[in-house]
């Protein structure tokens, strides 16, 4: 079994240095070493692992849904903990202790979900009908919603897989093959920056058409305006982090940069960009971007550059040598950025009837396999996938396990719909609401939603942590901080590290679910 092999991991990685070396090395030293020059696993393992919280989010609604039918409601607490049982746990076990039975975790969530849609399905509260008629008037059903689930249920993935990853990488029975890779390879971890790039972009204000022909400017005014918090942020993060002598991962960015500064260069490059160009041209230019960058890696000195200096020896002398990695690979996190726009825009389009959304759930699925025969091809004809560049195969890499995730998601929403067809009234927080009617007259339409249902959704984590994403964000990495402050995770127990590790969750989902029953939305711009 692999479990006692993770676990027996410290002491291994221990071993590896000389007993002179390790004492030689102190703690921000064995902490740093822990953390390095691994190689990242397949690219079918983490692709596995997104798909994981898209089942249990389907889970999660058909039961709330059942549960719904057979009583009469829920508090805020019970809300909560189905919540957290349901998105954090599974997704903390998967980056853990069940590292190597993803599968299976798959094959039990399948079976969950069955049973409660079988037990939902001889509970329908809906018409008798043959399944075929049945299953030809859901196609007909109409869709109201203010906006699209599956892009808030993706962000908060990909935010809720981050915030676990950034302390539970700092334990031995995370699986160092989930850390984030040094030169080449595909680590769970890899993911993190690249998805949160691609979230973003599906909303950003240019997407949401925000502005009109005449006033673009105007808001390339505000985006600039807009990544202060970003600048304070960033800067804050540099300051403390050498102040305190934290740990670093010095290839990951560089000496000074972070993921903050990548944040403020994309957006005010994307802003430019799409006021120059169509927001429907959004994906020539992510692929021009990232074709040219490529091109410049393989026939100029930039690669030589990224991995070895100006020197060629690894200098981090002067302000581009100790920054090199993260400053020169946001051109390829500018492409992603493009692309997300691009699926955005897709994604907004007006789809009024459930087979719509079938239509557009199976498209993105097709661009997703495409994209990943495409990987296979560049990998194989090119470059492998490198973070540490942000090159060709890793922008590939990230939009089309983005596009898998979303299709996922998307499939999801119509299954809950579906269930929610079957019982009629049913409300299940972050997901479309049904119009059981013909009629399209808008404010008609909205009549006929229940005033329940305009209730309800305030009591979903979901949506708390979409609300508060950067709030989240910073209290998951504030929490990490004091948490290896003051825990030697390095010999910390399997048990004693899941405690910590759900405790850590608990408490930061706790606390960004309260300002949200509080109706408290904390921006800073």
């Amino acid at each position: 079994m692999s479990i006692p092999q993770e676990l027996c991991f410290s002491n291994a990685f221990l071993c590896s240095f000389s007993q002179e070396e390790v004492k030689k090395m102190s703690q921000k030293q064995m902490k740093e070493a822990f953390v390095s020059n691994h190689n990242g696993t397949s690219v079918l393992e983490v692709t596995q692992g997104l798909c994981l919280p898209a089942l249990c989010i389907v889970c999660r609604g058909l039961l709330i849904i059942l549960s719904q039918h057979l009583c009469s409601s829920h508090t805020w607490r019970t809300r909560f903990f189905i919540d957290f049982v349901f998105l954090i746990i599974p997704l903390v076990a998967t980056l853990t202790i069940l590292s190597s039975f993803v599968l299976l975790e798959h094959l039990a969530v399948i079976i969950c979900g069955a049973g409660l849609f079988y037990q939902i399905y001889c509970r329908r509260t809906c018409a008798r009908m043959p399944v075929q008629k049945m299953l030809e008037k859901f196609l007909k059903i109409s869709i109201e919603s203010e906006y699209i689930p599956a892009i808030s249920c993706f962000r908060v993935i990909n935010s809720t897989f981050t915030a676990i990853a950034i302390l539970a990488v700092d334990f031995p029975l995370f699986p160092r093959r989930f850390a984030k890779t040094e030169l080449y390879g595909t680590g769970a971890m890899d993911f993190g920056v690249g998805g949160f790039i691609f979230g973003t972009a599906m909303v950003c204000p240019e997407v949401r058409k925000k502005y009109t022909e005449e006033s673009r400017f105007y808001y390339l005014t505000k985006s600039l305006y807009s990544v202060w918090p970003l600048v304070f942020l960033g800067i804050g993060r540099l300051v403390i982090i050498k102040a305190i002598g934290y740990q670093e991962h010095l290839t990951e960015y560089g000496v000074h940069w972070n993921f903050f500064f990548t944040l403020i260069v994309v957006k005010l490059i994307t802003s430019l960009l799409l006021i120059i160009f169509p927001l429907n041209k959004s994906w020539i230019v992510a692929i021009s971007i990232i074709v040219l960058y490529q091109l410049a890696l393989d026939f100029t000195p930039l690669k030589r550059l990224i991995l070895y200096g100006t020197d060629g020896s690894g200098t981090r002398v002067g302000l581009l040598n100790a920054n090199r990695e993260g400053i020169i690979s946001t051109l390829g996190y500018v492409a992603i950025h493009m692309a997300g726009v691009q699926t955005g825009s897709y994604m907004l389009k007006k789809r009024s009837h459930v087979k719509d959304w079938i239509k557009g759930a199976h498209c993105i699925l097709l661009t997703a396999i495409s994209l990943f025969i495409s990987l296979y091809i560049v990998q194989v004809n090119v470059e492998v996938v490198s973070r540490r560049m942000a090159n060709l195969a890793f922008c590939i890499w990230i939009v089309a396990s983005s596009l898998i995730l979303l299709s996922s998601l998307l499939l999801g929403d119509i299954i809950l719909s579906f269930a929610k067809f079957l019982i009629k009234e049913a409300v299940v927080p972050c997901s479309w609401k049904l119009i059981h009617s013909s009629v399209t007259n808008k404010k008609h339409l909205e009549s006929l939603v229940s005033e329940a249902e305009r209730k309800e959704p305030s009591l979903c984590l979901i949506t708390a942590m979409n609300r508060n994403q950067l709030i989240f964000f910073l209290l998951s990495n504030i929490t990490t901080g004091l948490i290896n402050l003051l825990i030697d995770t390095l010999h910390s127990s399997t048990l004693w590290a899941l405690f910590v590790l759900n405790l850590y969750m608990f408490t930061n989902c706790l606390i960004i679910y309260v300002l949200h029953l509080q109706d408290k939305t904390i921006k800073f711009w």
